[in-house]
Order: C-alpha cells, then structure tokens, then sequence
C-alpha cells in the first residue's frame, strides 16, 4: 500500500503506528479539521484475528471515525456467553441489551478488517490524513514548541517535524523506548495459545469458555466465532510446556481436533494462524509528556479476558482526539492534554483491576488460587448464587469520576446514570427524518441537550453562536421516555433543563431550567472555547 506523493517535512500530528488505535486516531482527528501523519512499521494491516471483541462504546467510536457501516455489515454481534467446567455448564450470563438500542453489547470481528474499515474512512479525507506504510519511527527527540522525528522507509531515513507526537505503537514501543519510560504493574506467567481456524458451524454467536474440559484436561479453553467461518480459540499451557514447540502445527493440531470433536463441531476445518500470548497489567504513570502522548497498548496493556485492550485503547483514541483537535485550533490551551492522561490512566487503572481479577481465575497464579477456582466451580454446579464469580466482566465504559473537566450539577435530578463524568445514556428519539440515536449526535461538537417545552427558547441560540450543538428533546420526540428517564428529568412538559455533554459522548454538567449562561460559563472556566 506504498503512497506515492512524498511526505511531509512537517506535520501538525505524527501519529506512530498504523494500527485500529493509530487509525481510528488519525479518523477522529481529521473528523474535527485536524491534519495528521500515521507512521506504520508494517507493509500492510495486522495478520490473524488478535483483538476481535469490539464494545457498544467502542462501536460508537468507530462510527464517528467513519468505520461504522462497513463494520456492522461485517460483524457478528453477541450478547453473551456459556462457561463450562469439564463437560458441564457452570454459567451463563447476558450482558445489559434491549431491541432499541443502536448496537449490541459486543460484536467480534477480526482486527485487520476494522484497520481495513477505517483505513478507507481515512482514504476519505486525503488532505488530512496520510499512512505511510512500511515506515517506522527510528527516534524521538522533544525540543521546542515540537517534536523532531527521525522515521525510515523504503526512501531511507529523514526528519519530521511534528506539533505532537501521539505513540499508538504497541507493547514494544519505540517512543516509549525513546523517552526512557517504562511500564508499571506486573506480568502473569499464564500463557495461551491463541489459534485461528476456519470452520464452517451453526453454532449462535457466544462467548466460550471451559475449565480443565476432557478435550484438553487441566487448560481453559475460550472459543469465539468471527465473520469468514472462522473460530477464534485460545488455550492455555501447562507451566511445563515449551512455548516454542507449542506454537508448531504438529502440536496444535491434536489439541483442537480433540475439542473440536468433543463439542460436536464435525466439518472440515483448516488451521489459518497461531501466536501466544500472556497476561500482563501494565500502565504508563501519565500518558502526557510534553509534546508527546500515548495511547492504546503504548499507554497500557490489559489482560485479555473481559475484552478491554483494544477497547481501551479506541477509547483513548476517542478521548484524545477532540482535545487535540481543540488545542490545535486554539479553543483550548495546551494544558487541556493533562485531562487526558487524567482520565485515561484512570480507565486504565480500573480495566487493569478487573482484568487481574479475570486473569486469577482463568489462569490461576498459584496453588490458592486454583484452589479457589475448582471450588467454586464445583459449587456453581448446583449454587446459582456463586455464578457470578465466575463472570468475566465484560469490558464497560468508565465514568471519569473527579475528572477536571466536569462541571456543576445544579438542582435535583432523579437519576445519576448522566451525572457529570458519566458516559451519556442513549436514547432512542424521533425526529422530522424518523427514528434516530441520541448517540448519533455525539462524535464532533460539544452539545446541549435541551429539556424543554417542545419549542426552543430564544435565550438558547446564544449556545449556538458560541458553537455549541444544541438539541431539543421535545416530549413529542422522546416516544419512549428513555430521555428523561436516563438523564433524570421528572415526567411530565413542566420540569426542564441543560445538559451539556463533550465532543466523546461525556456528560461535562447538567443545570435545571433554561438558562444558557451557566453552560457557557462553565466551559468558560474549563478554559474551552469550542
């Protein structure tokens, strides 16, 4: 995928790594006007399936960055999921979901396809977004008002020079390597084989999991269907397996025809691609140096069980990109960036607690542990009340709680699911074009929601010149209620107020009655000026 034209000598945004963080990054910046350079080592997308459990949250993202069509035309979506222990079933959970919403709670599909699907909505907006494939960052040097980058490609090497340098590049990062950073927390010495097959099967689309099955005595074992008939499995080795000889197809093979067979799954399958891996729950103290962030496993890495890698590090990306895009354009001053590391080491924080708490019990570290584990296995047979240990907590949005940016809540309100720092609630709303997510408004400016009387006060057009998206929820357009309920007005057209929510689908404060000037002040004094 070489581009022809040459690059830049200077850029407003290097973006290191061309990975679904990196990209989905470079998307949502041109989204909002600003121009950016991704800078990716590899020719091409990822090989393999590697994260393939995409959130609601995350799929809101995507659909901002411009990925959401192709990615739900492709997608396969789930609400939940079995556990087995041995050849019997211990758990099955539903995560929170109703025929309303705009999306399922969990969809899965390979990685390559979501870089390919955002990569075209890149290909878009030529004039704001580049890739520069098989091109890596070679060195990272800080200095004044900028960043100079010395990156390498089929041209040999040369210099850019960059307003920010945002590091999307992995675990292995060159630019965390090249500020002298270092991860904190710790690595678990549970590995998995993780193994791509194509199989055709009817099974519905579900999570899997088993404990010590007949298939594969003492493992666990996940499986999970994806778009193309394949299956996503992931096995774990015995302590005193070799890594090496475990990755070679004499050795795999056994093992998932052995499973294969013991679930029923008889039609001819092919094995497509193997890699391992471990679980780690590592974190960067702060995501801002200077002129230099990170993101997505750069910033963090999040053990997989509950699907909150890739997830994270889209929210990130969805975090980040308004703020930068703001600072660029002069709304905000580059001290706006810190809410970033704020809120996300945050995140990071919580996703690392609860990914170590499902890491304990798949992969348990010691003899305690694994004591545990069997007995509550053993107990969930027959005790519906212990199930839920066995959960692993699917990935959920966090709510920035003590976040800088949040502003007031003034008066009563009769639900905190949209108190500020929450993610706001959907809602399902109708509108002169028909039907519409509330969700749908999201992604680009801050926006007011208006409870009001069904006509729009005249004092609220002084939100609109200053910038600000400003939306009526008429009582005739919030048919179901959800609304009001969610955002915690009263029934009835007599209560009214404002909630003003961020670019990434924040709420930032909320205030009763009608009155603008407490919006406007409140992004005022957050030093925002959209």
């Amino acid at each position: 995928m070489a581009d022809p034209q040459p690059l830049p000598d200077e850029v407003p945004v290097l973006v290191a790594g061309g990975g679904p963080v990196g990209l989905t990054l470079a998307a949502l910046l041109a989204r909002h006007g600003g121009a950016s350079l991704v800078v990716e080592a590899d020719e091409g997308y990822c090989s393999g399936s590697r994260a393939i459990c995409i959130s609601r949250r995350s799929q809101e993202i995507l659909g901002t960055a411009g990925a959401g069509a192709a990615l739900a035309a492709k997608a396969l979506p789930w609400t939940g999921g079995r556990s087995y222990w041995r050849d019997r079933e211990v758990l099955h959970f539903e995560m929170p979901s109703e025929p309303l919403q705009r999306f399922a709670p969990m969809v899965n599909i390979q990685q390559y396809h979501v870089e390919a699907f955002v990569h075209e909505a890149l290909q878009r907006a030529p004039e704001l977004a580049r890739v520069a494939w098989a091109t890596r960052v070679v060195e990272v040097q800080p200095e004044e008002g900028g960043v100079l980058v010395e990156i390498e490609g089929a041209g040999g090497r040369r210099r850019v020079r960059a307003g920010y340098v945002v590091a999307c590049d992995g675990g292995r990062s060159t630019v965390r390597e090249q500020l002298g950073l270092q991860l904190e927390g710790m690595q678990y010495e549970g590995r998995y084989v993780i193994v791509d097959i194509v199989q055709k099967s009817r099974r519905p689309v579900e999570r899997l999991a088993w404990f010590d099955p007949p298939s594969n005595p003492g493992s666990t074992l996940l499986m999970h269907r994806q778009p193309d008939d394949v299956w996503r499995i992931d096995y774990q080795l015995r302590d005193d397996e070799d890594g090496q000889e475990a990755l070679k197809p004499e050795n795999i093979l056994p093992r998932v025809a052995s499973h294969l067979r013991m679930i029923g799954e008889d039609e001819p399958w092919q094995l497509l691609w193997a890699s391992m891996y471990n679980a780690k729950c590592l974190t960067l103290p702060s995501y801002r140096h200077g002129r230099v962030l990170f993101a997505g496993d750069a910033a963090h890495l999040v053990p997989i069980f509950g699907v909150r890698g890739l997830n994270s590090g889209l929210e990130d990306a969805g975090n980040l990109a308004w703020k930068l895009a703001l600072v660029l354009e002069g709304g905000a001053a580059p001290a706006l960036l810190d809410s970033y590391s704020t809120e996300r080491v945050q995140a990071a924080r919580e996703n690392i607690a609860y990914g170590a708490k499902s890491t304990e019990f798949m992969a348990p570290p010691d003899f305690a542990l694994r004591l545990l584990r069997e007995a509550t296995l053993r107990l969930a047979l027959d005790e519906p009340a212990v199930r839920s240990l066995i959960n692993p907590r699917q990935s959920a949005p966090v709510a920035y709680a003590g976040s800088p940016l949040n502003g007031p809540e003034e008066g009563t309100w009769t639900s905190g699911l949209a108190a500020p720092g929450q993610p706001a609630p959907e809602a399902l709303l109708r509108g002169p074009q028909g039907d519409f997510h509330l969700s749908q408004c999201f992604g680009t400016d801050f926006t007011c929601l208006v409870f009001g009387t069904g006509s729009l006060p005249r004092a609220l057009a002084e939100l609109a010149s200053h910038g600000i998206a400003v939306l009526d929820i008429a009582s005739e357009a919030d048919v179901h209620g959800q609304a009001r309920l969610r955002y915690g007005l009263p029934g009835g057209l007599a209560p009214t107020g404002l909630v003003l929510v961020r670019p990434d689908g924040y709420v930032m404060g909320r205030w009763r009655g009608l009155d603008p000037a407490p919006v406007l002040a409140c992004l005022q004094a957050k030093g925002l000026q959209p």
